[in-house]
């Protein structure tokens, strides 16, 4: 017998993990640090954490940012911040069990069904009605920049890194290219103030497949003395042991940029990416117009069955 989808939304199990890491971050934090924190209290193993979609980006991220809708939906998180997830006042005090949380999902999906039924466009997709790959609706645009950031020459993405980091504040950005230089893609200067500044080191990696922590390892040691920070881009992923590795206590940090942090920065900057704006029929607010009759079509009725004459 075929499974119902919503039995399918494996992400249900997050609901309550992900306000807990909330609750443990003070109430608020980054995807990343949400993701992480997750991870640790659930004792995600590595290899699960690593797992790709068919879209290249990691199955367990990809889940825990689905269970941050439907909380959002109920009021429990806070959705008006962009890049921080936080605790609603409401959501402080809620802890969610695992039949809670699927109670919580189908309640939602029974509300987006009757939106449905409701709607004179088209149908509206209902989060979570996919049971293996939960990838989120209205984002196939995504899926397209990063298939046309892989089908640039490796010198074309070096120079799209280098735009990409201008138009975020870096100067004096150079791109040394295939110059041999232990993996070194390129150097810029972040100006934070007339007074501060720190120059950076980067590496472009155009490929679909994950960064390894020993490939942070070998840049981190090309760099080493020669600039105050390193970054690595990538269109695609890092491993968890990778991203452990970037934030090493006792080495320097290396900041890491993957397919999905870079298409961000391609919508903030508006760089490739155009904004459109659209507006969505809200019907209820028109059915209360059907509903009643208006006060000002009755009177001129009333005033010709009392003898007086409408005023032309």
């Amino acid at each position: 017998m075929a499974r119902r989808p919503e039995e399918g939304a494996q992400f249900v199990r997050y609901f309550g993990p992900l306000l807990d890491a909330l609750r443990e971050l003070g109430g608020s934090g980054t995807p990343d640090e949400v993701v992480e924190r997750i991870a640790a209290d659930l004792h995600i193993p590595d290899s699960v954490q690593n797992e790709l979609l068919s879209s290249g980006e990691p199955r367990f991220r990809n889940q825990v940012a689905w269970a941050r809708f439907h909380p959002v939906q109920d009021g429990l998180v806070d959705s008006s911040k962009r890049g921080v997830w936080s605790l609603t006042e409401r959501g402080r005090g809620v802890h969610l069990s695992p039949e809670q949380s699927h109670e919580l999902f189908l309640k939602w999906v029974r509300i987006f069904r009757e939106r449905r039924k409701a709607r004179t466009g088209p149908p509206e997709a209902v989060p979570g009605q996919v049971v293996d790959e939960p990838d989120a609706p209205g984002t196939d645009y995504r899926a397209e920049v990063l298939r046309l950031m892989l089908s640039l020459p490796a010198a074309g993405f070096e120079q799209l890194c280098r735009r990409v980091l201008r138009e975020a504040g870096f100067v004096q950005v150079t791109v040394t290219g295939r110059s041999g230089d232990q993996g070194i893609d390129g150097y810029g200067t972040l100006q934070i103030n007339v007074l501060v500044s720190f120059q950076v080191l980067f590496q472009c990696k155009r490929y679909k497949e994950s960064v390894s922590a020993s490939q942070v390892r070998d840049f981190r040691g090309a760099m080493a003395g020669r600039a105050d920070k390193g970054m690595i881009i990538t269109t695609g992923t890092f491993t968890a042991e990778a991203r452990r590795e970037a934030s090493r206590d006792g080495v320097p940090p290396i900041e890491i940029i993957d397919g999905g942090k870079l298409i961000n920065l391609l919508e903030s900057l508006e760089l490739g990416l155009k904004k459109i704006t659209t507006y969505e029929i809200d019907t209820p607010f028109f059915n209360e117009f059907g509903a009643r009759q208006d006060s000002a079509e009755v009177a001129p009725s009333v005033g010709i069955a009392s003898g007086m004459r409408p005023v032309k």
